[in-house]
């Protein structure tokens, strides 16, 4: 063997000797680390333990009830340390317990647990549950928040406990380090009196962490959403989900008390848990590259409260920049207002439902202000409402007094109509008998200065401001647990009698419910022409007795105010008609007018001239089929 092989072989083995010696050495020194960490985690379990021993018998001697103050993952810190990641501190991560800090303003109370560095728990102040004192739209435990990323092997963050760097009432700051000297951060912050919750995720000196391949990473929500409010039925009718795609004005709504999912493969600005009075929205400054969602509700009554299950699974673009990164979000948890929601300048206001574009300018620009301003001056909502009705009375007053006045025409001139009925007593089967008393009967309203479509018009003018109400009134966080004669909360459905079980899907009644759907069948009686004519039996008894009927069942597990609102309608409604029949539009006037005009050639207009043109087709089509036989 030649000398320069000899001097390279042992040279070789020197090397060789020396990098085990270094690597044995460095092994030794982590796990004296890890020995050093279990041990003093083991001492600080052992004086937690007495600590708490001796603060549970103070607490009875003094008769009080004691709680623990143990780590949130207590669980996790017994467990003896394992080398379950390739890197040592996700290990010592992995194994840490979690803690709790708490951020807190005039509007929100938040808990963010270390563990995953997530939001823990939330409590919207100045607002209760039904049946409770505090309202906790996040629960502990029901919100399960994870960012998955590949550092050189899969890690999700909610299997991490992350160290606290700083900590404050308004702000956290939370990192999850790597050995190679990266870490992640995640810093919450609060503003005074705001429902905003801000969160940077950061990525720091991560290029030797993260592998120039890997383009994205994952965030998962999952959030069981609780049970808030008085009406299981109606809580669930108006809870959904919202997402907003970038370029749009609204956002796309599914869910309205049915299970759903949906997939976006494409970007993704914001996305809303909505149950129906609040909601959690998540909105990326950078929107998200896609998304998939879902809701499922869950059984009224079932043990853990719950609303519904919501989940989001949200695919971000991942570009580092020497290794840094970093991402702004924001979480508002609050209440559905529309004033609120629409400051933050992000069309969260969208996710009110106040129907579609004329509908929705309706109760935009004429309902809520006028709503607004009248609660400015009185704090009773049951009184806002009856001057609201009285308002909107008011204002439509020239239309519906129209339309009313056409009634009650028709009605007056009931014993001319019937004498027509009785000069044509086969019109039912005869077409061009019922052509003549069709001629007949317009003729006499002509006579009468009766339009035939003088009753109908005015009505379907009126038909968007009862839908808006309609709208209005079941999305109005205003009325939320707002009380007024019976009925405990507005928003809800009101009980006079609760069964225990149900029948015909009810297990109670409203008496809002009843005495409307009782107005309304009493205002039929008053408004539908008595009339012998077979034709309109079918049409008083629907407007008369099952209407009514069809309408208590809709109503009766509804908002108690929507159900206030038409009774007041119907009232007002029954007055408007009494006074006009009993002082404006007199019978004996109308049938002195028609005997007045009785000889007098009629000017024909259009329409009539259209319908005898009809008519005479009508004659010849009959004619030519009757030559043909």
């Amino acid at each position: 063997m030649k000398k320069e092989n000899l001097i390279g072989f042992i040279l070789i083995g020197a090397i060789l000797f020396g990098f085990s010696w270094y690597q044995s050495t460095e092994i030794k020194k982590q796990q004296a680390a890890i020995r050093a960490y279990n041990d003093s985690l083991a001492l600080v379990q052992r004086t937690e333990f007495i600590l708490d021993s001796v603060a549970r018998a103070e607490a009875i001697a003094r008769g009080e009830e004691y709680s623990p103050s143990l780590p949130v993952n207590d669980a996790a810190s017994k467990k003896s340390f394992s080398n379950i990641y390739k890197d040592s501190c996700l290990n010592f991560a992995a194994e840490s317990a979690g803690q709790i800090l708490t951020l807190e303003n005039s509007k929100l109370k938040l808990e963010i647990n270390t563990r995953g560095a997530a939001p823990h728990k939330v409590e919207i102040k100045d607002f209760k549950a039904y049946g409770q004192d505090s309202l906790i739209l996040v629960r502990p435990g029901s919100s399960d928040y994870n960012l998955s990323i590949y550092a050189g092997e899969n890690i999700n963050t909610k299997d991490f406990s992350f160290s606290v760097e700083s900590a404050s009432e308004s702000e956290a700051v939370l990192r999850l380090y790597f050995a190679n000297g990266g870490y992640i951060e995640q810093k919450y912050s609060l503003q005074e009196d705001s429902y905003m919750v801000y969160n940077q995720l950061s990525f720091k000196d991560m290029d030797a962490v993260i592998p120039r391949n890997v383009s994205s990473f994952l965030i998962d929500w999952n959030l069981d959403v609780p049970r808030l409010e008085k009406g299981y039925k109606n809580e669930k009718q108006y809870s959904k989900m919202d997402v907003l795609c970038p370029g749009d004005s609204k956002p796309d709504v599914f869910g309205n008390g049915r299970d759903a999912d949906k997939r976006y493969d494409t970007s993704v600005s914001w996305f809303n848990f909505q149950q129906q009075f609040f909601s959690s929205i998540m909105t990326a400054e950078e929107p998200f590259a896609a998304g998939d969602f879902s809701l499922k509700f869950q059984p009224d009554g079932n043990e853990e409260g719950d609303l519904m299950k919501c989940s989001a699974k949200l695919r971000n673009s991942l570009s580092l920049k020497d290794g840094n990164a970093s991402y702004h979000y924001e979480f508002y948890f609050g209440p559905n207002n529309y004033r609120v929601l629409k400051s933050y300048d992000r069309n969260y206001e969208k996710v009110i439902t106040i129907g579609g574009k004329l509908i929705g300018l309706i109760t935009r620009f004429v309902i809520i202000p006028c709503f607004e301003l009248l609660n400015k001056f009185i704090s009773n909502y049951g009184l806002i409402i009856l001057l609201m009705t009285l308002i909107i009375k008011l204002v439509l007053s020239p239309l519906t007094i129209k339309s009313y006045m056409s009634s009650a025409k028709i009605q007056a001139i009931k014993p001319e109509t019937d004498k027509i009925n009785a000069k044509y007593p086969k019109a039912a089967t005869d077409q061009k008998e019922a052509m003549k008393k069709q001629q007949a009967t317009m003729e006499l309203y002509k006579r009468a200065g009766i339009n035939p479509m003088g009753g109908c018009l005015p009505m379907l003018l009126q038909f968007p401001i009862l839908w808006a109400m309609f709208r209005f009134f079941p999305a109005s966080i205003e009325l939320r647990q707002q009380s007024f004669l019976w009925a405990d909360d507005l928003s809800a459905y009101d009980s006079i009698l609760d069964f225990g079980f149900s029948i015909l899907g009810m297990d109670h009644i409203s008496l809002f419910a009843l005495l409307m759907a009782l107005s309304m069948f009493f205002y039929s009686k008053m408004t539908m022409p008595q009339s012998d004519d077979p034709q309109m039996a079918p049409m008083r008894f629907m407007s008369v007795y099952l209407m009514p009927v069809m309408m208590f069942f809709i109503c009766n597990g509804l908002s108690a105010a929507l159900s206030y609102y038409y009774l007041l309608s119907n009232l007002v409604t029954m007055v408007q008609t009494f006074v006009i029949r009993k002082w404006i539009v007199r019978p004996e006037k109308l049938l002195a007018q028609i005997e007045a005009n009785r000889n007098k050639p009629l000017p024909k207009s259009k329409w009539q001239q259209k319908l005898e043109e009809a008519q005479k087709m009508a004659e010849a089509q009959q004619r030519a089929s009757r030559n043909k036989r």
